[in-house]
This record gives C-alpha cells, sequence and structure tokens, in this order.
C-alpha cells in the first residue's frame, strides 16, 4: 500500500510503548494514515487500525503481527539491528514527508531512556517544517517551532520547556505570559503555567520549546 502525499493529512504514528487508550483511538481523525515503528504495529492491530507502512528493525514485533501486515499489504520497511536511529526516529522521517501534522501515539510508558528519547526526537529540527504532537496517556506533549495555537480548556497547566537551547518566546493567553522573553534550558521557570482562553497562543522566534499539557 502506497500512502498519499497530500500535504493536509495527519499521519498517526503507533509506537511501541504503552498501547494506546481507547479514548486516545477515538480521538483520532478518520482514516488516518498509519505508520507502525516496530512493536507498534502490534498495538495498531489490537486498536483495529489499518497500518500503511511498517518500518524498524523489526526485533520486537511478534510473528503474527508481521505476517498479518504483509497479507493485508502492508509496505514493510526493515531496518538492519545496528542502526543509529531509533524506530520513532525512521517513522518520523516517513512520516514527514506525507503530511503536516503527525500525531504519535504509544510513546508512553516502558524504559525511561526510551520515553527521554522519544521526546528528544519529536523536537528535531529536521521536522520544523511539521506540526508534531505526542499523546502520552493522560498528557499530551506539543513541538512548538514557530507559532502553534494549543487546544485545552481555562485553567489547565501548560509546562514550557526549552530543547537543545535558549528560546525566545511571547505567549497569549497564559496567566504568566512571557513577551519576547528568552526561556532557558534546563530550568523549571517555564513549569505549570495555566490557560486563562480555550485557545492560548505560543510564539517561539528563536528555539525550539515542548509544550506539555497534563
Amino acid at each position: 500500500m502506497t500512502p498519499p502525499t497530500d500535504p493536509k493529512v495527519t499521519v498517526v504514528v503507533v509506537a511501541g510503548g504503552d498501547p494506546p487508550t481507547p479514548e486516545e483511538i477515538a480521538r483520532l481523525p478518520a482514516n488516518p494514515i498509519v505508520v507502525a515503528a516496530d512493536h507498534g504495529l502490534d498495538h495498531a492491530h489490537a486498536a483495529g487500525l489499518t497500518v500503511a507502512v511498517a518500518v524498524g528493525d523489526m526485533d520486537s514485533v511478534s510473528p503474527e503481527a508481521l505476517t498479518k501486515a504483509e497479507k493485508s499489504g502492508t509496505r514493510i520497511e526493515r531496518h538492519p539491528p545496528d542502526k543509529d536511529q531509533t524506530d520513532l526516529e525512521l517513522a518520523l522521517e516517513l512520516s514527514a514527508r506525507l503530511a503536516d501534522r503527525v500525531v504519535v501515539i504509544g510513546a508512553g510508558g516502558g524504559r525511561l531512556d526510551h520515553l527521554i528519547g522519544n521526546l528528544a526526537v519529536l523536537a528535531s529540527p529536521q521536522w520544523s517544517g511539521v506540526q508534531i504532537e505526542a499523546w502520552l496517556n493522560d498528557a499530551q506533549a506539543l513541538v512548538i517551532h514557530n507559532h502553534r495555537t494549543l487546544e485545552t480548556e481555562p485553567g489547565a497547566t501548560i509546562s514550557l520547556f526549552a530543547l537543545g537551547g535558549p528560546a525566545e518566546i511571547t505567549t497569549k493567553g497564559l496567566a504568566w505570559p512571557l513577551n519576547d522573553e528568552v526561556l532557558e534550558p534546563l530550568t523549571s521557570r517555564g513549569v505549570s503555567n495555566q490557560a486563562t482562553t480555550p485557545t492560548p497562543q505560543i510564539t517561539v522566534s528563536e528555539g525550539v520549546v515542548l509544550a506539555v499539557i497534563p
């Protein structure tokens, strides 16, 4: 199966961490392009999702899921185990060529180093032209390279983290605004802000910011 290249289409990446919850599956757009990262293929099948492409070294996917994918026409992109990129990074590299929005599910849980690595990969500058977000069970992590309008509820907690270096940031719709201020990495200044509107706006003129909504 060859996925379309319509830039308006949302690509859903199913990672191999915790299985996505029924609530997460219900929130997905109708008939999404689904890319599974290795063991994410098992999660996607369990959730009833049709997978367009499965990518990774396939060291943790079940033989049953792999056989089912091959029979259903899923494209399998197999990589050697001794590689420099994680399976999620390979999936993002593919997804970024297909659409301008990528939603990652199943990236939470499991090993802490995997979670930290996954969040770091999401914020890579190579995806700066793509809106990327991860749904992590009861939290959302949204990457902001330029400007982004968040969708939440007034009073919701929003934490902002500069990744990879200082970030120059302006916010609207937050209880404690930042106005062309520099948010330094490895500090807690951006933790536990609050939304005052359902659509707070974050503008990043330099650097990259990760917005986390618990």
